[in-house]
């Protein structure tokens, strides 16, 4: 998915303005959020954090919630930061800066519309702005109005040009339009003009890959990462590279580079819960006790449960396993699996964060389910020639069967989709 460069409380252009702001704050409170901006600057969103709440009880001001809702968005605790927002707009309700950096947290929480007009507003109050011109663009390319965003970045680069943002976010426009070849020649432009700009280095490996040039997308991407300049950027980028090492043939490495999806830094990563030893692929399982958590989405826990017969058969007659999955699950896969003993997990919203646990069961040593491709699946000749992993219920395949007789002679396609 391409990255948009400042749609984020840590670009350093944001934290700028924050810093100037404070200097110019009355000294009572200066000195506090000055070492909460610092604390930002040094990548610690929970002492800046601490501190900016601190001041704002010194201080009932916007500045100080500013502060705080931009180390919350730091810290990737979203609806606090949020909220922290709504205050700080509320004490300044003209104040463009706010509403720039609520708008960029409303788009990264999927509330695009209400972005598009927070970027507006900035818009009009610095016409001249690179980044709002470049928040404001993106947001219209992701409510599918790509022709209005290419209008607002073709005034923007005429009026100067050598912005290699906006080079980039264009680029974006075309990638979503499906047009890579074109995308790539504008983010070689952004390049040429600043070649350690991570986020079109990334993008231009996305172009890459789905024009099929798998080891030049990974070169890009690998580049990406060494270049990016905040954690959350890093952990995002090396979890792509693990899904184009997969998809170029590299399995064994994509699988090894996947585990970035738990990487603190990495805004979707989840929290488990769960006070045991964490097993390694490298370890022997025989006649360990073991329990597996599902992970990710319900479609993921399917397709990672085909590795669960590879499991039982190296834990072997004295082991035993114990899976946590979604609850909607448990039926199926205690039907699939009679041997192991099946868990509904649950998930909590805390902090920002997704936190899953699991009832209490006998095993020793845990995993994320997805982890245990790291050890049953290196290469191509590791997936087995199974007709199937999961068994289905008989009453509701004869259900269906019955279903499928009434309708027309010929091929049958099914498809079921939800998601956010």
């Amino acid at each position: 998915m391409p990255s948009d460069p400042d749609s984020d409380a840590s670009d350093p252009s944001a934290l700028a303005r924050l810093e100037r702001a404070v200097a110019a704050t009355p000294a009572a409170v200066r000195g506090r959020l000055a070492r909460a901006t610092a604390a930002l600057r040094g990548g610690d969103a929970a002492r800046a954090a601490r501190l900016a709440l601190e001041a704002t009880r010194e201080d009932d001001g916007a500045l100080a919630w500013h502060v705080l809702a931009v180390a919350r968005e730091q810290a990737g605790d979203f609806t606090a930061a949020l909220a922290a927002y709504q205050s700080a707009i509320t004490r300044l309700p003209d104040d463009a800066e706010i509403a720039n950096d609520l708008g960029r947290l409303a788009a990264r929480m999927g509330m695009t519309e209400i972005a598009e007009q927070l970027f507006r507003r900035y818009l009009a109050a610095h016409p001249r702005s690179v980044g709002a011109a470049s928040n404001l663009a993106a947001a219209l390319r992701d409510l599918g109005r790509g022709g209005e965003a290419v209008e607002v970045l073709r005034a923007a680069i005429s009026a100067d040009p050598a912005q290699p943002l906006l080079w980039n976010t264009l680029g974006t426009i075309l990638t979503a339009q499906g047009d890579m070849a074109g995308a790539i020649a504008f983010f070689d432009e952004a390049l040429r003009v600043a070649p350690a700009m991570a986020q079109a280095r990334y993008n231009r490996a996305t172009a890459k890959l789905e024009l099929g040039d798998g080891e030049a997308a990974i070169a890009d991407c690998a580049q990406a990462i060494t270049d990016a300049a905040t954690g959350e950027d890093r952990a995002m980028m090396a979890l792509a590279l693990a899904t184009m090492k997969l998809a170029d043939g590299r399995i064994g490495e994509g699988w090894d580079d996947y585990e970035a999806r738990l990487d603190p830094h990495y805004a979707g990563a989840a929290v488990f819960d769960i006070n045991l030893a964490r097993w390694l692929p490298r370890s022997s399982l025989a006649g360990k006790k073991l329990l597996v958590m599902g992970e990710q989405g319900l479609g993921d826990e399917v397709l990672f449960a085909s590795l669960l017969p590879d499991v039982l058969e190296a834990l072997g007659a004295r082991g035993r396993l114990a899976v946590a999955v979604e609850p909607r699950l448990v039926s199926l896969f205690q039907r699939s699996f009679p041997t192991a003993e099946i868990l509904p997990h649950t998930t909590q919203r805390q902090g920002g964060r997704n936190h899953r646990s699991a009832p209490p069961s006998a095993a020793e040593v845990w995993t994320p389910m997805a982890s245990l491709a790291r050890r049953f699946r290196r290469g191509l000749s590791d997936f087995p020639d199974r007709k199937a992993f999961l068994t289905p219920d008989p009453a509701r395949v004869a259900h269906w069967r019955a279903e499928l007789a009434k309708a027309p002679a010929g091929r049958k396609v099914g498809i079921l989709w939800k998601s956010m």
